[in-house]
Parts: structure tokens; C-alpha cells; sequence
């Protein structure tokens, strides 16, 4: 297992206080990102391939940020469509603000390894509020934009209403 684990432990713990699943178990299959895999509604998390803990936040953030009925089926790659496409959006939102929550520098998510190396840029849009994916949390009941939050009475985006969707479209 790598030395990571005192930087997983706080990730894991939070998961189950939110109640998102997850399993620690080997995986045998390609996958997208190394030691992370989708199946059923249930985040797979091999340690021992595991190359960055902060993917961890990510692919909950894919899970997470999907109404339940969605969320319940959603297995390996994620398909190329309107709905995943609006889903990564609201994924590196969540996993950004989930950061901020937990006290982790967002660079342990947005690493240089992946987004294309853009992840530096991608911190440094929402530190200076530019909404990436916080419209669609919003609608979704997740968060709150500035405007929203005043009216609301509440704190703005990065804090959460709730970390996971309860969307149900009829």
C-alpha cells in the first residue's frame, strides 16, 4: 500500500459522513484514472494503484453530483454525453469546494498530472469566482451563487447545502 494513506483517511472519512459509497478493493481492468473506478453507484478504490489521492474527490464528485437514480447505475467510463458533460463541470466544482471544506489545498485535486495541466488555472478561476459549474450545482440544490446565498441568507459557493444530489426529474 503507498505511504498516501494519512492523506485518504480524511477524504474516506468524509465520504461516509456524506454517505457516499465507496470499497477498497484491488482492480484488475483499465480504468480511467489509475485505482479508481465506477460501478453500480459505488466508488472502487484500488490503493495499492491509486497515483493521486485528490482523484479520489474527483470521481466522488462525478457520483455525487448525480440525481440518485442516475447515481445508483453509473459504472466505469463515463459516457460522452450532455448530461456527463455538465456532470465533469459540476464534479471539479464540488471536488473544489469539498477541498475547501476539508481544509486540502485544492492542488492535492487539481494536480499537475491531470485536467491537462490546467489544473492551477482551474484553482485560480474559483478563487477569483468565476463560476464553473456553480450554476448547475445551484440548480441542483447544492449550493448557492453570491445572489443567491444573500437572498438565501446562507454562505455562497464554496460552502454546500449539501454535498450530495436529491434532484428527482419527474
Amino acid at each position: 500500500m503507498k505511504s498516501f494513506l494519512s492523506e485518504i483517511s480524511p477524504i474516506l472519512s468524509f465520504l461516509d459522513r456524506i454517505g457516499l459509497v465507496y470499497e477498497l478493493s484491488e482492480i484488475n481492468s483499465q480504468t480511467f484514472l489509475p485505482g479508481l473506478k465506477l460501478s453500480k453507484g459505488t466508488l472502487i478504490i484500488d490503493l495499492n494503484k491509486l497515483l493521486y489521492p485528490g482523484d479520489i474527490l474527483h470521481e466522488a464528485g462525478h457520483l455525487a453530483c448525480m440525481p440518485p437514480t442516475i447515481r445508483q447505475e453509473m459504472s466505469d467510463d463515463l459516457a460522452a454525453s450532455d448530461l456527463h458533460q455538465g456532470g465533469e463541470m459540476m464534479a471539479i466544482a464540488w471536488s473544489y469546494a469539498a477541498c475547501i471544506h476539508l481544509n486540502i489545498d485544492p492542488i492535492v485535486v487539481f494536480h499537475n498530472d491531470g485536467y491537462s495541466a490546467g489544473g492551477k488555472a482551474i484553482i485560480e478561476s474559483f478563487k477569483q469566482e468565476i463560476p464553473m459549474g456553480i450554476p448547475l450545482l445551484q440548480w441542483c440544490g447544492m449550493t448557492f451563487d453570491h445572489i443567491q446565498a444573500e437572498k438565501h441568507q446562507t454562505q455562497p459557493f464554496p460552502h454546500m447545502q449539501r454535498w450530495l444530489c436529491e434532484y428527482r426529474p419527474d
